[in-house]
């Protein structure tokens, strides 16, 4: 297999998983009022559903073409995209469903009930 020429580029598709790791980390941030926690735990949600619908669907596109077109930038393929997102997705949704289930003892302990 041919090696890749190294890129100073970050994969656009990484970076935007990186973002939404850094808005997770707001949810879990104790020092931030537990209504703003929740609202970043939902922007997170609502950012990964996008994610999904439109970067990951092109990318699931471009796979069914087999053309195996390289990016750009971080000369990638589209398989190699998915390949390197899954995990951390993996990752993320597993912190995601974890401060949630702190979030919704600490809505408990204010007195809202689900």
């Amino acid at each position: 297999m041919e090696k890749k020429p190294e890129s100073i580029f970050i994969n656009r598709e990484l970076s935007w998983l990186d973002f939404d790791s850094r808005v997770l980390a707001l949810a879990k941030e104790k020092t931030v009022p537990l209504g703003e926690r929740i609202k970043f735990a939902a922007i997170f949600g609502s950012n990964m559903d996008e994610f999904f619908m439109v970067r990951v669907g092109s990318l699931y596109d471009q796979t069914l073409l087999k053309n195996n077109k390289t990016d750009n930038v971080t000369h990638m393929t589209a398989a190699e995209q998915i390949a390197a997102i899954t995990p951390r997705v993996a990752e993320l949704q597993a912190k995601c469903d974890k401060y949630f289930q702190h979030l919704v003892s600490a809505l408990a302990q204010e007195g809202y009930k689900r």
